[in-house]
C-alpha cells in the first residue's frame, strides 16, 4: 500500500507552496541558473516535494546546481543498494586526510542520499520496504567505511590491537540494534550500537603501546563523534550506545569473554528482547558473527520457553503504564495501537518460540508477521489487518520525518502542519487522515491487548466485585460487619474501624478526583486479595498505613491494580514480616521492586551487585551530589528489601543473607569512597607519599564485627576504621592545597556525612568508629603506621579480639596487602594464656552483667535453664557471644602456632580451622557452628519481626549446654574474680555495638 500522490495539492497548502517557490527562484537567481531545460512533470515533482519537505527544499537551495544535476541525471528516479552507495561513498572517503575532512564527507554524502530517498518517497517512486532497506544501507555503508577510515588512521598512530592468546590482530565488531539491525531503519532515526571486539591484548609496533580496551575505547568514541556530531552541514546519524551492557553508564566497548560473561550472568529480559534484532554492520564480520551464535542461546531459549511469558507480561504492562502516565495520544510510536505494540506482538512470539521453531530467528518484522500466519502461530487474517496496519503507521512515521529531518513521531497540532501530513499521506483532509489512523490503530491496540493476556483481568470490572459494598459503605453497618467476619476476619469490629479512618482520613479526603477512582477501583481487589491471607486482620493493620502513605501518589495504585502478582507479593511480605510493612510505608517507590518476583527472590551476586551501583552512579552528573545520595538509598533499600523478600521465601539461607547484606554495604562503601576521593581530590589535589610521588588513593576503610565478619544483620550499623598512608605534612597539588594528614581526615568525615545524612530515602547507615586507634577520643582517621604501634603497645586485649574480625572493605590495594601483613603480625604473636583466660573470662563476664537478661548477670544459675527464664540469644551465657569469644580467644592463643586460624574473619571459618587443627573435636565443631547458625537465623527472624532475640527457656536447650560445656572446657570462666578495664574511649562498654 503506498499512498497515492494529490495533484494539485490541497488549497490549505497554498502558503507553503508559495513560500517554497519564492526560496528555491531566489536560489536559482543567486546561482544563475533556471528552470527552462526541465519538463513538466520535473516541474510539477520540484513544487510538490519542495512545499511538502523543507529538508528536500534547504538541501536543493544549498546548492541547485548540484541539485538539477541529480534530477536531469536521473539519480533520484533511481534506487541504490549497498554495493552502490558503497562504491560511491569508498572513493570519497579515500581522498580524506583529516577528520574533519571526513566528516564533511560523510554529510554531504548522506544529505544527497537523504533528498533522494525523501524524493522518492514523496513522488510515490518506491515501497515502504525498499526505503527501510535503502536508509540501513546508507547507515551500514556510513558506519562501515568510517570505521575502516579512523582504524587505520589510530593504528599508525598507537599499534595495531593484537590478541593476547591468539597473536592475530584485533578488530572492533560494531553491532546494529532495533530497527538499523532488522534492516527496518526510518527517515530520521538514531542508529543503536554496540561496540565489543574479540580479545584482550595490547597493540604492537609503536614504542608505546595501548591495551586492546583502551585502543577500542578511543576509535568508538572517533566513530561516534565522526557520525553524530553537529556541523554546519548536519550530522550522519545520531548514535546511541544505551542498549550495551550496563547502559549509559558502562564502559563503552566489550570483549567478547566480558559480554558473554554479562548476558550469561546478567541479561535482563528486556535485553533478550533486544538482542533479537541484533547484526553486524562495521568491523571484523566473521568474529561478529561467531559473537551472535554464542550469544544466540541467551535470546533464544531451546526450548519452549513460557518462563519469557511473565516477563513479557512485565514488558507489556509497563508500556501500558508509561502510554497512561504519559501524554501519548499523538505519538504514533510510543502512543495506544502505536508502532511499538505491533513490535511486541511479534517479538513475544519469538522470544516465547524462537528456540525451538528456527523459522521465526529472523530480524525483519514484516517477514515475522508472515511467519507467524504460515506457523499457525496467529490467524492469517489477523496477521494482514497488523501488516497493514504497521505500514501505515511507518508511512506516517516517515512523513512525519520528512518535512524537516527530524526524529519525532508526534502528530502536529497546528492546522496547516497537519493538512500538509495529511497530503504526504494522501488524503485530501486532515479529519479523513485522522478517521483511518484512528480504525489502524485500534486493530493494533486490540491485538496487543490480546497477547499474552493476564487471566486476572479477563472480567477485571468483576474483581473484588463483592467488596465493593464495603468500601462504599452502601450496605448497612451490621452487614459489613458479618461479610467480615464471614471472610475470616477475627476482630471484624476493629477491622471495620480501620477501613473507616482510611476512607475518612485527611490523605483520601485530600484527594484529587482521579485519585480517589483509583482508590476506589484498587479497595475492592486489595480486600479480595486480603481475606485469602491465613490472618486478614494481621494484613489489613499492617498495609492500610501503607495505602494511607501513597494515597496522594496514586501511581502506585495502580501500580498494584494492574498487577495482581505484586499485590500478592505485598500481603505476603507484609503479613511476614512488621519490618517490611514499615519499610515499603516509609518509602512507597520500593513497590516497584514487588513487579518482578524473579527478581526480588533473587538479589544479584557480588560483582553484578557493584556492577549494577556503579552503572547508576555513572550516568548522574559528577557535581549532582543530592542525586547520588538517591541513588545511593535508593539502591540500598531495594536490594535490602529483596535479601528480606528472599529469606522470607526461603530462596536464600541465613549464610547467603549475611554474605547479601554484606556486599550491599560493601558495594555501597565502594562508590561513596569513590565520590568522595574525586569531590576531594577536584578541590584539594591529591596527597603526595613520602618519595613525593601524587596521585594514588592512599587510603583504606576497614570493618569490624559482623561486617568484617561477613556476618550483617538486617538492622546492623558499620564498625569502620580509616587508614591512610602518605606524608602527613606534605600539601596536596591541588588549587587549594592541605596537608596530607587533613586531607584524609576530611576525606574521612565527608565520608561520615555521606553514610548518615538523612534524606527523603532516610540515611545508609549508621556508622560506629570506636574501635579505631584511642577510641572515641583518637584520630578519625589514623596512618597504618601510628595503627601498627597502637596495636603492638597500647591496645588492650578486647582490641586484639576485635581485629581478629577486621578486613579491607574497599581502598587501595597497596595499603591493603600492607593492613593484612599487620593484622597477621599483632595476632600471630604468642601469649600468655592463662591471662588471655582472665582477659576473656572478665570482659565476658562484664557484657553479661551489661546487657543480658536478670537470671545470668552476676553469674549463671541452674535456673537458666527453666522454661520460666528468659534466654537472650546474643548476650546471656551460652548464646552467640560465648561461641564468638571462644572463637577469639582460641585464635589468639593458638595462631602463633597455627596461622590458619586468623587467615578468615567469619567466625564459621574459624571454627573449621580450628577443627582441622585438632584444636577441638570435629564434633565439637560442627556442634559450635549448628548452634551459631540457628542462633544467627533465629535473631534475623526476630529482626524481621522488630523484636528483641530474646525466647522462653525452653528454647535451644541442648545448644546452650553445649556452648557452656565448650566455654568451660576452654578453661573461661563464667564466675571471673574480678572484671577488666575496658579501654581507653569505650565508655567502659567497648562491646555495646556488637563489633567484636
Amino acid at each position: 500500500m503506498i499512498p497515492h500522490l494529490l495533484d494539485p495539492l490541497p488549497e490549505a497548502l497554498a502558503p507553503l507552496q508559495q513560500q517554497a517557490e519564492q526560496r528555491w527562484q531566489s536560489a536559482l537567481q543567486e546561482a544563475g541558473l533556471d528552470e527552462s531545460g526541465l519538463d513538466a512533470q520535473s516541474l510539477q515533482q520540484i513544487r510538490h516535494v519542495f512545499t511538502l519537505s523543507e529538508f528536500a527544499l534547504t538541501q536543493a537551495c544549498r546548492d541547485p546546481q548540484d541539485f538539477l544535476q541529480l534530477l536531469t541525471g536521473g539519480s533520484l528516479a533511481h534506487s541504490q543498494n549497498t554495493a552502490s552507495m558503497r562504491g560511491e561513498l569508498q572513493h570519497q572517503v579515500k581522498a580524506c586526510t583529516t577528520e574533519d575532512e571526513l566528516q564533511t564527507v560523510l554529510r554531504r554524502f548522506r544529505n544527497r542520499q537523504q533528498l533522494r530517498i525523501i524524493w522518492r518517497d514523496l513522488t510515490r517512486q518506491t515501497e515502504l520496504d525498499e526505503t527501510t532497506h535503502e536508509l540501513s544501507a546508507l547507515a551500514d555503508v556510513c558506519i562501515s567505511l568510517a570505521y575502516h577510515w579512523l582504524y587505520e588512521q589510530q593504528c599508525r598512530q598507537s599499534g595495531i590491537p593484537t590478541g593476547r592468546t591468539s597473536g592475530q590482530p584485533q578488530q572492533l565488531v560494531v553491532l546494529a540494534m532495533g530497527k538499523l539491525g532488522a534492516g527496518e531503519l526510518n527517515l530520521s532515526s538514531d542508529v543503536d550500537l554496540i561496540f565489543t571486539y574479540p580479545e584482550a591484548g595490547e597493540t604492537s609496533g609503536t614504542k608505546r603501546s595501548l591495551d586492546n580496551q583502551e585502543f577500542f575505547t578511543r576509535l568508538g568514541q572517533k566513530l561516534i563523534k565522526v557520525l553524530d556530531s553537529q556541523t554546519v552541514d548536519g550530522f550522519v546519524f545520531r548514535v546511541d550506545m544505551r542498549l550495551r551492557p550496563y547502559g549509559a553508564g558502562g564502559p563503552l566497548v566489550h570483549s567478547f569473554s566480558a559480554i558473554e560473561q554479562y548476558y550469561q550472568n546478567q541479561g535482563r529480559d528486556w535485553e533478550r528482547y533486544a538482542m533479537i534484532k541484533a547484526r553486524v554492520v562495521a568491523g571484523d564480520q566473521q568474529a561478529g558473527s561467531r559473537l551472535l551464535r554464542i550469544l544466540r542461546p541467551f535470546v533464544y531459549r531451546r526450548y519452549l520457553d513460557f518462563s519469557a511469558i511473565e516477563a513479557l507480561r512485565s514488558m507489556k504492562q509497563l508500556i501500558q503504564q508509561e502510554v497512561m502516565r504519559k501524554d501519548m495520544d499523538d505519538n504514533i510510536k510510543l502512543g495506544t495501537g502505536g508502532i511499538r505494540e505491533v513490535e511486541f506482538i511479534a517479538q513475544a512470539y519469538q522470544l516465547i518460540h524462537g528456540g525451538r521453531d528456527l523459522s521465526l530467528q529472523q530480524r525483519p518484522l514484516l517477514d515475522v508477521l508472515d511467519t507467524l500466519a504460515r506457523q499457525g502461530y496467529k490467524d492469517a487474517d489477523k496477521v494482514a489487518e497488523l501488516k497493514q496496519a504497521y505500514r501505515f503507521l511507518r508511512y506516517t512515521e516517515h512523513a512525519l520525518q520528512a518535512v524537516a529531518d527530524r526524529q519525532t513521531q508526534r502528530l502536529p497540532a497546528l492546522p496547516l502542519e497537519r493538512a500538509r501530513l495529511a497530503a504526504i499521506m494522501g488524503f485530501a483532509d486532515w479529519s479523513t487522515f485522522a478517521g483511518q489512523l484512528g480504525t489502524y490503530r485500534l486493530h493494533v491496540e486490540q491485538q496487543f491487548r490480546a497477547v499474552i493476556a493476564d487471566p486476572d483481568h479477563d472480567d477485571e470490572e468483576y474483581i473484588g466485585g463483592e467488596w465493593l459494598p464495603v468500601w462504599e459503605a452502601s450496605i448497612s453497618e451490621s452487614s459489613i460487619l458479618q461479610q467480615l467476619e464471614e471472610a475470616g476476619f477475627a476482630d471484624a469490629a476493629t477491622a471495620w474501624q480501620r477501613l473507616c479512618q482510611l476512607r475518612n482520613g485527611s490523605q483520601v479526603r485530600a484527594m484529587q478526583r482521579l485519585g480517589r477512582e483509583r482508590l476506589d477501583a484498587f479497595m475492592p481487589r486489595f480486600l479480595s486479595h486480603v481475606v485469602e491471607q491465613e490472618q486478614p486482620d494481621l494484613v489489613l493493620e499492617r498495609v492500610l498505613p501503607l495505602i494511607e502513605a501513597v494515597a496522594r501518589r496514586s501511581a502506585y495504585l495502580v501500580l498494584l491494580t494492574e498487577n495482581p502478582g505484586a499485590l500478592s507479593r505485598l500481603l505476603e511480605l507484609c503479613a511476614a514480616s512488621p519490618w517490611i510493612a514499615t519499610e515499603l510505608t516509609r518509602f512507597p517507590a520500593l513497590l516497584d521492586e514487588l513487579l518482578n518476583a524473579g527478581r526480588l527472590y533473587r538479589p544479584p551476586q557480588a560483582p553484578e551487585l557493584a556492577a549494577e551501583l556503579r552503572e547508576r552512579l555513572l550516568r548522574i552528573p559528577e557535581d549532582d551530589l543530592e542525586q547520588q545520595m538517591d541513588v545511593l538509598r535508593h539502591f540500598k533499600l531495594a536490594h535490602r528489601l529483596r535479601v528480606a523478600a528472599s529469606e522470607i521465601a526461603g530462596t536464600l539461607p541465613l549464610m547467603k543473607v549475611s554474605d547479601y547484606l554484606t556486599w550491599l554495604a560493601e558495594a555501597v562503601l565502594e562508590q561513596v569512597l569513590r565520590l568522595v576521593w574525586h569531590e576531594m581530590t577536584h578541590k584539594h589535589g591529591t596527597p603526595r607519599r613520602l618519595d613525593g610521588s601524587t596521585g594514588e588513593l592512599d587510603f583504606v576503610i576497614v570493618g569490624y564485627g559482623k561486617l568484617g565478619g561477613i556476618e550483617l544483620g538486617h538492622g546492623s550499623d558499620l564498625d569502620l576504621v580509616f587508614l591512610y598512608d602518605c606524608d602527613p605534612l606534605a600539601d596536596t597539588d591541588g588549587p587549594r592545597p592541605i596537608d596530607g594528614a587533613q586531607f584524609y581526615t576530611r576525606l574521612g568525615q565527608r565520608l561520615i556525612s555521606m553514610l548518615t545524612t538523612r534524606t527523603t530515602s532516610g540515611g545508609l547507615y549508621d556508622v560506629d568508629m570506636r574501635l579505631r586507634p584511642g577510641g572515641d577520643s583518637g584520630l578519625l582517621v589514623s596512618s597504618l603506621s601510628a595503627f601498627a604501634r597502637y596495636q603492638e603497645q597500647e591496645a588492650w586485649t578486647w582490641e586484639h579480639q576485635a581485629l581478629i574480625r577486621a578486613r579491607v572493605l574497599t581502598g587501595s590495594k597497596r595499603l591493603t596487602a600492607e593492613f593484612d601483613r599487620v593484622r597477621l603480625d599483632i595476632l600471630g604473636r604468642q601469649r600468655e594464656q592463662e591471662h588471655l583466660r582472665q582477659e576473656v573470662s572478665q570482659m565476658r563476664a562484664k557484657m553479661r552483667h551489661n546487657h543480658g537478661t536478670r537470671n545470668t548477670q552476676g553469674g549463671l544459675t541452674d535456673e537458666a535453664f527453666t522454661a520460666a527464664c528468659q534466654f537472650d540469644l546474643k548476650q546471656d551465657a551460652g548464646g552467640i557471644v560465648d561461641i564468638e569469644f571462644m572463637v577469639q580467644y582460641a585464635a589468639l592463643a593458638w595462631s602463633w602456632r597455627y596461622p590458619q586460624l586468623v587467615t578468615y574473619t567469619d567466625n564459621i571459618r574459624i571454627l573449621d580451622a580450628l577443627g582441622e587443627a585438632s584444636l577441638i573435636s570435629m564434633n565439637d565443631m560442627h556442634l559450635l557452628q549448628e548452634a551459631y547458625k540457628a542462633y544467627r537465623a533465629a535473631a534475623h527472624r526476630f529482626a524481621l519481626q522488630k523484636q528483641h532475640a530474646v525466647v522462653s527457656g525452653e528454647h535451644f536447650h541442648s545448644e546452650r549446654q553445649h556452648v557452656m560445656r565448650m566455654w568451660r572446657a576452654l578453661g573461661l570462666s563464667y564466675t571471673p574474680e574480678q572484671d577488666s578495664n575496658p579501654g581507653p574511649g569505650m565508655n567502659q562498654d567497648p562491646f555495646s555495638s556488637g563489633a567484636i
